[in-house]
């Protein structure tokens, strides 16, 4: 685990986290490294017969579907996942391709969904996602403080 979270914390080196942490200025850090346009696009439902996050790559943008049918905390940390496969540049499993036969090749450049991540990409994924926002403020220190953050609340 400990060279996981290294490996991890050098891919994370130079990214700027917003103090305190604010996922669409992160979304933006992530424009501007890659370049390209990043859409964040809720589907509800998508975590009941299929992955809970999944992203796409085409040549003009990348897509981060997420189910917005959970926790606002919960549906932060699916994003930061994907947006985590995106800044470690994992490939396209070869077996993801028969979830999209009528699309192009050149099309989706990169498709993820967290049932095709190798073991150790999801393994990278999920320590980045924890350490992004681990990065950032700390939620509040009350009980009902934390409870009402896992909620999407504020104090």
């Amino acid at each position: 685990m400990e060279g996981l979270r290294r490996r991890c914390e050098r891919r994370l080196h130079g990214v700027r986290i917003p103090q305190p942490f604010d996922l669409d200025a992160f979304c933006r850090e992530v424009e501007n490294r890659r370049g390209r346009r990043l859409l964040r696009r809720p589907v509800p439902g998508l975590g009941s017969h299929a992955p809970c996050g999944l992203w796409i790559g085409t040549p003009e943008a990348d897509h981060v579907f997420y189910d917005p049918g959970t926790s606002p905390l919960h549906a932060e940390h699916i994003v930061l996942h994907e947006l985590a496969h995106i800044l470690s540049g994992h490939a396209l499993d070869a077996s993801l391709g028969a979830l999209f036969p009528d699309l192009a090749p050149d099309t989706v450049a990169r498709a993820l969904g967290r049932v095709a991540y190798t073991s150790v990409q999801e393994r990278e994924a999920e320590m980045m996602a924890s350490l992004i926002r681990g990065r950032s403020a700390r939620p509040p220190r009350t009980t009902i403080g934390r409870v009402a953050h896992v909620f999407g609340f504020t104090e």
